[in-house]
């Protein structure tokens, strides 16, 4: 397969990287203890371009992949290849590729979810797990999609993606505008979202940064933000929105699994997430037992790029509290 990396301004250059019959775009740096950074939607690799110096000076190999529907990787396999069975394949297959037999890996958003999935399903590939905002969920007895679809109907977010075609239309009409829309610190709105009429918090429009009503100031400069806007005008974002329409498979899938992570863990949530505020943390000691909770003020859903300072000294603790570093 031709490999062409997209240029990532403040990021090394990419490898192509075989893995579970694809090839994972990855970024790799530094010299250590090895750490995986797992970016989410509608993110990339580059989401973590301000990471990657601190673990390096920190005495970590950072590796960090454009996720099978992203970026550079871009779409490959069929839909249900998106599973969240079949990503972690991706992920393990890539540490097999660079000789990497354990490590820690960090998610955010998506990749954390990932990133609960291998620390569950793939143990004895890792020594931690840290996640930015996404909390690990326990298996309900009903099929997510069809949970929210009957509370919260049509117009939530996530049931809207099930559609082929509707989460295309919406963000892809002008890619510039929704990533201007989203990539924004909280405004007023968004620090009291749970306040906010009903028909904001599940209107697609509104939560995907097309509503002004939300957009707050940019944490991107220009030439960041042209990075994703031109990454998402040349692939579009059905790879991405397929993550979203697994979450049924994903359901099925785990019917079984042993709903624990036994691993060292680092749970960070910031204070005004409104796609996953911290109050969806709560309760997760019982399957995490080995869980350290911390929050970061005055941020919103974009952790690592928002707060990337704050960010990178929870980590680099957490990485000597356990004694890795």
């Amino acid at each position: 397969m031709h490999f062409q990396s997209m240029p990532y301004p403040e990021m090394p250059a990419a490898q192509a990287i075989a893995s579970n019959g694809i090839v994972l775009s990855t970024h790799v740096a530094g010299r250590g203890l090895p750490v995986v950074l797992l970016h989410g939607f509608p993110e990339l690799a580059y989401s973590w371009r301000l990471q990657i110096p601190a673990l390096v000076a920190a005495g970590c190999k950072v590796i960090v992949p454009d996720l099978r529907g992203f970026g550079a990787t871009g779409q490959q396999g069929e839909l249900g290849d998106y599973r969240m069975q079949n990503l972690a394949l991706d992920v393990v297959g890539m540490l097999d590729s660079l000789g990497i037999d354990r490590c820690v890996v960090v998610g955010h958003d998506f990749g954390g979810a990932l990133a609960w999935t291998l620390a569950r399903d793939h143990a004895s590939r890792f020594v931690g797990v840290a996640s930015l905002n996404t909390p690990y969920t326990r298996r309900t007895d009903k099929d997510l999609i069809e949970t929210l679809r009957s509370y919260r109907g049509e117009s939530n977010y996530m049931v809207y993606f099930q559609t082929p075609g509707q989460g295309e239309a919406l963000l892809g009409a002008d890619v510039r505008a929704t990533f201007v829309g989203l990539m924004t610190r909280p405004n007023a709105l968004l620090r009291n979202f749970e306040q906010a009429p009903q028909e904001l918090q599940s209107l697609p429009a509104t939560l995907l940064g097309q509503d002004q009503r939300i957009q707050g100031e940019s944490f991107l400069s220009e030439p960041q933000l042209q990075v994703f806007v031109d990454a998402y005008q040349q692939t579009g974002f059905t790879g991405g929105l397929n993550w979203y329409r697994n979450l049924s498979r994903n359901w099925h899938d785990t019917a079984g699994v042993v709903d624990k992570v036994q691993l060292p863990a680092l749970m960070v949530c910031a204070e005004y997430d409104a796609f996953l505020p911290p109050a969806t943390t709560e309760g997760m000691e019982r399957h995490v037992p080995l869980m350290q909770r911390e929050l970061i003020l005055d941020c919103g859903h974009w952790t690592q790029q928002e707060r990337p300072d704050e960010v990178n000294a929870l980590l680099l603790a957490w990485l000597q509290q356990q004694a890795w570093l």
